[in-house]
């Protein structure tokens, strides 16, 4: 049975002058904006990339805190970040790479057990298997 979760966006205008406006379902984004100053000149303001990042790190928190469960192990803390490369390639824009780092904070654990579970999470997680980019991980015990 497949779980569907939505998300939509609204575009009007050209790309450079256009604005949008995204939606989830559950609503944590109700019509927030985006625009091509938010994507690729710095302004203030959300963009796929940004939000492609987010939905990374929360899969890749859950699937290591499922995998530490099954090894017995429960963390104090884990912060991951997922760092979203967009750049310009032939025909247009690819996302090549994705930087996947965290923090942890994991009573009990030693470090060959944690970067072997973090691997495995890596390897796991949904999104990390949806982006058909080279993903690389750094992760460390704090």
């Amino acid at each position: 049975m497949a779980i569907t979760r939505k998300g939509s966006a609204k575009w009007s205008g050209g790309l450079k002058d256009g604005k949008g406006q995204i939606f989830t379902e559950s609503g944590a984004l109700d019509g927030h904006p985006y625009g091509f100053a938010m994507r690729f000149e710095g302004v203030k303001g959300t963009n796929p990339e940004e939000l492609i990042g987010a939905a990374h790190a929360g899969c890749f928190s859950m699937a290591l805190s499922n995998i530490l469960g099954q090894a017995g192990y429960t963390a104090d803390s884990l912060e991951a970040t997922s760092a979203v490369d967009l750049e310009q390639a032939d025909g247009g824009f690819v996302i090549p790479r994705v930087k996947l780092t965290l923090k942890a904070s994991i009573p009990g654990i030693d470090e060959a057990e944690f970067q072997k579970l973090a691997a495995e999470a890596k390897a796991g997680c949904p999104v990390s298997k949806l982006l058909n980019a080279e993903i690389t991980l750094d992760a460390a015990l704090v």
